[in-house]
């Protein structure tokens, strides 16, 4: 009996003996698996902001579904739009119509309209200059010295970035738009619905050009500056320098006379429907004094 016991004993401890070193090699494995289980899962890379945005397009069953097409554009730089006018007073306007164009050329502008007027007071010469954005300041400081002596001068700056960005951005939406509108077309089932689906390309087209249009313009802006040049020379009178004699003069007075005397003649002329109205007036009144003297 006693045996028995003790080979129960022996069992029972060989067996918790066993349990334990099963639960140390669990503990182990789990504590070798906990540091992956805790690690944290890798933070997904941020959206850039320079996307476009998500859009609901009608899917080949007509519903509307959202597909997302990030299309990466490239960052926008400033869009600074510069315009300028200037005014100057010249010795000799033709002595400086050659240094702007000496100057203009030096600052790789172009001439955009030219116009000159030659009036008894004094010889106007009228530019438009269109500069690269670059050399517009580099300009304006080369009119100013040497050319002549600067009247007024007027420089305006205007960001175009917001307008510039929020067009593009709508640009590349309208491109998704045409293509899922293309794919649809393709699979149209009806008459109406390709009638439909033509309507939209269509319409949408028309508003890309339009947004590329307002972009090329924008750029064209941003590009090259507008710098309005105004060259002015006083003409001074005298008897010896004027051109107008008295001849010239004489003749002058002579032809303002007759054609005021013309005027005159036509003025009166124009009045004949009172002149009708004489004779009536005065027959009358011969009949009111006759009356009166009966």
């Amino acid at each position: 009996m006693t045996k028995i016991i003790f080979l129960l004993s022996g069992l029972f401890l060989i067996n918790c003996s066993k349990s334990g070193g099963e639960t140390y090699e669990a503990k182990a494995d789990l504590m070798e698996v906990l540091p992956e289980e805790k690690a944290p899962a890798s933070a997904p890379a941020p959206i850039s902001a320079a996307v476009v945005s998500e859009k609901l397009l009608p899917d080949e069953n007509g519903t509307n579904k959202e597909v997302y097409n990030p299309k990466k554009t490239d960052t926008i730089s400033k869009k600074i739009i510069k315009n300028g006018d200037m005014k100057i007073q010249v010795g000799d306007i033709k002595k400086a119509q050659n240094q702007v164009h000496e100057l203009i050329k030096k600052n790789s502008a172009y001439i955009q309209k030219e116009e000159f007027q030659n009036t008894d007071m004094d010889d106007n010469l009228t530019l438009i200059i269109r500069v690269p954005h670059k050399n517009f300041d580099a300009l304006i400081n080369s009119f100013s010295d040497g050319i002549g002596t600067v009247l007024s001068k007027n420089i305006s700056s205007s960001d175009v970035t917001e307008e510039y960005t929020d067009t593009a951005i709508k640009l590349a939406n309208k491109k998704i738009y045409l293509e899922k509108y293309r794919d649809m077309l393709k699979s149209a089932a009806t008459t109406k619905d390709m009638l439909e689906i033509q309507e939209n390309i269509r319409e949408l087209e028309d508003e890309i050009d339009v947004a590329e249009g307002s972009l090329r313009f924008i750029d064209d802006r941003v590009n090259y500056s507008t710098l309005n040049l105004y060259l002015y020379k006083e003409k001074v009178r005298s008897s010896t320098t004027s051109k107008i004699g008295f001849g010239s003069r004489f003749m002058d007075s002579l032809t303002e006379g007759w054609n005021s005397f013309v005027s005159f003649l036509l003025g009166i002329v124009s009045l004949w429907p009172f002149f009708l109205l004489i004779p009536v007036i005065i027959v009358l009144w011969r009949k009111w004094k006759s009356k009166k003297k009966e």
